[in-house]
């Protein structure tokens, strides 16, 4: 068993490091998808993927890390503890459950601190229909001027806008026009894309490959960034069916978790989204039943996440930024999605055990 401190890292490569040592160690098959760009220290950059069940399995687990690349420094300490877990391991073997680890679904965001891929696109906006017309998020296009000023630290004019907006419209209502996603400014935020990304193409043909002859499916995609501080909250991520969501209630609704919420309902800290990445298991593995959860762990108040994310963004169109202020924002945005913590980690790995365990206990009902 490892100890919870040393299962999670600060850099991408060492965190890969670990993830593929640990799959080595428990006897996993493991394979790697080069992504063509390297990381900020020039390292390689991959999706890896480590099975640990048998490949005919009808039942599969999928545990995913970083699809919001700089989130995956929580992910990936839940996916080594996990595969140093030999009582997990033990369960999910016991149930005929076959476990799924795809470590760095962004890579290049985990690596270079960013929450989108080198494509500058959110990933979990990124699985629409693109020969079809794209959703329009008007409320981010009336908010686009004040996001991304020409300076930073925005000036007074640029803050009192976005308070007057805020006092107005309200939290939720800016929360919603910068995250629902958008496909009109491909140099914005959470700018859905206008062709599958690298990383929406390789995890396809990950589920296509793993996922065939499996009969139900259950995913947990790790998060970071909203809610409560280590509070991780089971997010529906699936279609808009009531037979579904009860199912994936069952699962993770109890046992003194915090309730399942739905962006359908809006009992989610999560805005209503478009384009998610979920959608892909019922076009890669047709025949499966599919039960999910996005598991989203709290860091900072919203509103100071997302004026993180703001100034990253910001620097990402400014890479002549002074390299102290370069260094405090790229430092900003980590502390916004990781909480460098021992406690923090107790809470995060306490709770993704449970979830996992759940997953197992509701794929075998």
């Amino acid at each position: 068993m490892i100890g919870i401190h040393d299962a999670f890292s600060t850099r991408y490569a060492k965190a890969r490091v670990r993830f593929l040592e640990a799959a080595a160690a428990g006897g996993l098959a493991i394979e790697s998808h080069a992504h063509p760009l390297a990381g900020r220290d020039g390292e390689p950059l991959a999706m890896d993927v480590a099975r640990d069940g048998a490949p005919d399995a009808d039942k599969l687990l999928i545990v995913s890390s970083a699809c919001h690349g700089v989130e995956g420094y929580c992910g990936s300490g839940v996916q080594v503890f996990a595969l140093h877990d030999q009582e997990w391991r033990a369960r999910a073997r016991a149930a005929g459950v076959a476990v799924l680890y795809v470590h760095a679904l962004n890579p290049y965001g985990f690596s270079h601190l960013r929450r989108t891929t080198h494509e500058n696109v959110d990933l979990n906006r990124n699985f629409q229909d693109f020969s079809k017309p794209l959703p329009v998020n008007a409320g981010y296009r009336e908010i686009a001027p004040l996001l991304l000023p020409a300076v930073w630290p925005p000036n007074a004019e640029n803050q009192a806008a976005v308070q007057h907006y805020l006092a107005t419209k309200g939290q939720q209502a800016w929360q919603a026009a910068i995250s629902a996603g958008q496909y009109e400014f491909a140099d914005g935020m959470f700018y859905g894309g206008h062709e599958p990304t690298w990383s929406n193409r390789t995890l396809r043909g990950v589920l296509g490959a793993h996922g065939g002859a499996a009969r139900r499916i259950a995913w947990i995609d790790l998060h970071t960034g909203l809610g409560e501080s280590g509070v991780g909250e089971r997010i529906y991520a699936g279609r808009n069916d009531p037979e579904a969501i009860e199912r994936a209630r069952r699962w993770w609704g109890g046992g003194g978790a915090t309730p399942l919420t739905s962006i359908y309902d809006g009992s989610s800290t999560s805005a209503p989204l478009t384009g998610m990445m979920w959608s892909a298991v019922a076009e890669e593995c047709p025949a499966a039943e599919y039960t999910g959860i996005a598991l989203e762990y709290g860091t900072l108040p919203i509103l100071q996440m997302l004026q993180a994310l703001r100034a990253e963004h910001w620097l990402h169109q400014h890479p002549e930024a002074p390299a102290e202020q370069a260094a405090q924002i790229k430092a900003d945005m980590l502390t916004a999605f990781y909480t460098d913590t021992d406690a923090w980690r107790g809470q995060i790995i306490s709770q993704a055990r449970q979830a996992l365990f759940q997953a197992v206990d509701g794929l075998n009902s």
